[in-house]
């Protein structure tokens, strides 16, 4: 991994007013503890609306928080024997099949046992580029949602996919099992999603949220389910989940905006389809996989009864 280290900048929207400061940033997901980020606030790092702030300073609605995060000491990633399936590889990128279960990069906390220690493993190239715990990822999934990922394997190929990402040329479709009888069969949420101002980790359906598009496809009503093909215009943060919940139909196996089920220890969630431009010949291309084994035998578990 290369060397030269940049500190690493956030900007955050302010969804909430009267809160402090270093208590706000320590609901917020960013994976700092509170302790670093009051030692941040109190280096400068932290500014608010371009001030540099005291960690009990009063927050209020759309004021914007600054953060510079300063290199720590660069640690070696360790490649793991993680096993994954590779759907399709050339020299500039790799298609995976992401099981459930899986972290897809290090963070505070949770430094091992990882998509990108996997990726180390099968592709000791991906060491050779980048300056960030996340090499070759573009995008990601939730660590219990399966399915399609792409992972850069060089530095063009990253920015050629991060840019097809950015102007949502990329086309990715997920099956999702929700409770209840979805009508119509066809239709579209589009309704902005932000924080939720009552539970900063999770995200909600709120006015001064991002705008955000999911489109739905019934494939086939189940004993009070609907198995739905989805295909999101955007990618927020826990984008389907948060949707299909706002409008009534949670998703089967979803503890956060779902329900829990016996069936199934962990959300009904698969990246099944995904339609890319390979960064080399720019040719189009489309990749599938199949539901993994707990969903497909979720679903025969339903059309018996």
């Amino acid at each position: 991994m290369s060397q030269n280290r940049k500190p690493e900048k956030k900007t955050i929207e302010v969804e909430a007013d009267g809160v402090r400061l270093d208590k706000y940033l320590a609901a917020y997901p960013i994976g700092l503890t509170r302790a670093h980020l009051q030692k941040l606030i109190e280096e400068g790092c932290i500014r608010v609306n371009g001030q540099v702030s005291r960690p009990a300073a009063k927050l209020r609605y759309h004021d914007s928080i600054e953060i510079v995060i300063p290199p720590a000491e660069p640690a070696q990633i360790a490649a793991e024997d993680i096993p994954f399936e590779v759907i399709y590889e050339d020299i500039d990128l790799a298609v995976i099949n992401k099981p459930a279960g899986l972290t897809v990069y290090p963070a505070p906390g949770h430094p091992r046992h990882t998509l990108v220690n996997a990726m180390l493993k099968r592709f000791p190239d991906l060491s050779t580029f980048g300056d960030s715990p996340r090499p070759g990822i573009v995008h990601r999934l939730d660590k219990d949602t399966s399915g399609l990922m792409v992972i850069a394997r060089n530095e063009k190929a990253r920015l050629n996919l991060i840019e097809q990402f950015k102007s949502r040329s990329v086309i990715k479709r997920y099956l999702v099992l929700v409770k209840g009888k979805i009508v119509p069969q066809r239709g579209a949420i589009d309704a902005p999603i932000g924080r939720d101002p009552a539970d900063r980790k999770r995200m909600a359906v709120i006015s001064r949220g991002r705008q955000a598009r999911t489109d739905y496809n019934v494939k086939q009503y189940i004993d009070g389910y609907s198995l739905l093909e989805v295909r999101i215009q955007t990618g927020r943060t826990h984008q389907i989940r948060v949707h299909l919940s706002a409008i009534g139909y949670p998703v089967l196996g979803d503890p956060v905006y779902g329900f829990k089920s016996k069936l199934l220890n962990r959300q009904f969630l698969h990246a099944h389809y995904l339609e890319i431009r390979l960064p080399g010949s720019g040719q189009m291309r489309s990749f599938s996989c199949a539901l993994p084994d707990d969903l497909s035998n979720v679903l025969a578990s339903m059309q018996k009864r």
